[in-house]
């Protein structure tokens, strides 16, 4: 029933991509639903000689998840996640265990969905599904069964331009509604004996009474660009299984409300390892940084919404997903950090990828391996941060092709130091000179506490005290904020010191700050002061002088 679900899906992809409308153009979704059903299916086809349904469709759910695409392939993914769950312990099913495993897949999907909207392909699921359990209260048998759900799936497929606005506008039908109808037909025909390659096409709006299907009448010609809030569709997978670094507690409902912060279209499925995040963003980065947290990405895809709608509404040929182009510029930049102020203010600079990391949290060469894979460029400049991550980043370039130099910047200011100096003009060489001299004349501190007790540079130092680091060498200790952070600043402020930059962390209180600055301005008036919220954890305080 899957393969033949899948190869009925298949021919009639690009069908089902010219109806795509609904919310905004972040991809094809016949695309993405063709590649989800494929990803599903050649998993399953691992367990072929499977003894039970239920390690079929356990399978099947797995695959489906690693390879959901877009929303309507995550919501595709979710309805056989919960099919599998409710004949996860059978060896066999009959039909009104079909109609009941329809029926778990559609409250899963409906939990998947941040913000369920009516007149989509979860509409033409539910309505199916509750069709299909009202027949197996009358009939034994699993073709009925499906008959009945292929049937009450075209006809709300039928009534979607009546549920929402933007699908009557357009003249169509709901494009995930009709791929998930076309997997249907795939999956009656073989229950009944069809030979699925032999199968006749399902029935379809009339799209040539609706408008042609390229140039400005193509179904998405009918949005305007503008309104696109969130421009950019991205994708990832958050692997929470690893044991090298400390993540996040994982809580899937307060991980969906985090991720919602950051853009909309948000869909969030997670099972014991894995973390399928599907998001529109503005700033793609971020919400990717914010995912490190909880575990690795991987399968990141990121598409610029607005520049697929111009190629779709101005007759450029689209890529596909596999042989999709982007324009190679001469650099890229990779920064390693932690905290989402800090990530900003890189970004504000330039960096195309934000890899979160420091001093409790190293990536590793994969990590920056994957982050550079992100970025279309022909040169890329690393910069570390931190001094535990220099001798991996240097590893990176024997893993890629692209060329590579690593600033072996150790702190945070001198990273900042090295992008204002930055020259998308001159070589890399000169870059590289530039950047390392520029982060040379400043110095860099940090406010932190010891984790144990110590004697060093002559300091008795206490599990908990504070802790004033300048250059990687504790310059004071203390069990008073305030005192230490003082005695920081006089080792690290002279004469010549002309700007004082202040990040401050997570951690510190409003008040803090304020008793902070207001000591900075009075003890040092002729120094100009620069204050950042930084986010970063376990530093309550990063401090540059120049």
């Amino acid at each position: 029933m899957m393969r033949a679900g899948a190869k009925s899906l298949n021919k009639h992809v690009e069908r089902v991509n010219a109806l795509n409308v609904f919310p905004v153009p972040d991809g094809d979704t016949g695309t993405n639903m063709n590649l989800t059903l494929t990803s599903g299916v050649k998993e399953m086809e691992k367990y072929a000689h499977a003894e039970t349904v239920g390690k079929l469709a356990e399978a099947l759910s797995k695959g489906l998840l690693m390879g959901a695409r877009g929303n309507s392939g995550v919501i595709l993914s979710q309805l056989f996640r919960g099919f599998a769950k409710a004949v996860s312990d059978k060896e066999i099913i009959n039909a009104r265990q079909l109609a009941d495993a329809f029926q778990r897949g559609v409250e899963t999907a409906y939990k998947a969905v941040i913000k369920p909207v009516e007149g989509t392909i979860l509409t033409v699921s539910r309505e199916a599904a509750e069709a299909g359990m009202k027949r197996s209260w009358q009939t034994n048998d699993p073709i009925a069964i499906l008959e009945t759900v292929l049937q009450e799936a075209k006809a709300t497929l039928a009534r979607t331009p009546d549920m929402l606005p933007v699908l009557k506008e357009t003249g169509v039908v709901d494009a995930g509604g009709q791929g998930l109808v076309f997997i249907y037909e795939g999956m009656l025909a073989v229950l009944k004996g069809e030979v699925v390659e032999e199968l006749t096409s399902p029935e379809l709006p009339d799209l040539e009474s609706i408008s042609s299907l390229a140039h400005e009448q193509n179904a998405q010609a009918q949005i305007d660009p503008a309104s696109i809030e969130h421009g950019y569709c991205t994708e990832f997978i958050v692997m929470r299984g690893i044991d090298r670094r400390e993540l996040a507690p994982f809580q899937e409902a307060q991980f969906r409300q985090e991720m919602e912060t950051y853009g909309d279209s948000l869909l969030v499925v997670a099972d014991e390892d894995l973390v399928k995040v599907h998001i529109h963003a503005e700033h793609p980065g971020d919400a990717l940084n914010h995912a490190m947290k909880y575990g690795d990405l991987t399968r990141i895809k990121i598409d610029n919404m607005r520049e697929q709608h111009s190629s779709v509404t101005e007759g450029t040929a689209k890529p596909s997903v596999a042989t999709k182009t982007v324009e190679m510029k001469k650099y890229g930049l990779v920064a390693v950090t932690a905290g989402k102020g800090i990530a900003d203010i890189f970004t504000s600079l330039g960096v195309d990828v934000v890899i979160e990391g420091g001093q409790t949290m190293n990536p590793s060469t994969e990590d920056i391996a994957k982050a550079i894979e992100q970025i279309s460029a022909e040169h890329i400049f690393i910069l570390p941060n931190n001094k535990n991550i220099i001798l991996t980043a240097e590893q990176v370039g024997e893993v890629i092709e692209t060329p590579v130099t690593v600033l072996p910047t150790k702190t945070v200011p001198q990273g900042l130091s090295a992008l204002l100096a930055f020259n998308p003009e001159i070589s890399s060489a000169e870059n590289k000179e530039n950047m390392m001299d520029a982060y040379s004349h400043i110095q860099s501190g940090e406010l932190t506490y010891a984790i144990r007790d110590t004697q060093m540079n002559d300091m008795t130092i206490k599990e908990g005290d504070f802790l004033g680091i300048k250059e990687g060498k504790i310059e004071a200790s203390g069990s008073d904020m305030n005192e230490t952070i003082y005695n920081l600043l006089h080792k690290m402020v002279d004469a010549e010191t002309d700007v004082l930059t202040i990040i401050y962390g997570q951690d510190v209180s409003d008040e803090q700050l304020e008793t902070l600055t207001s000591y900075v301005e009075e003890t040092y008036p002729d120094i100009e002061c620069e204050v950042y919220d930084g986010g970063q954890p376990l530093y309550f305080y990063l401090f540059s002088v120049e």
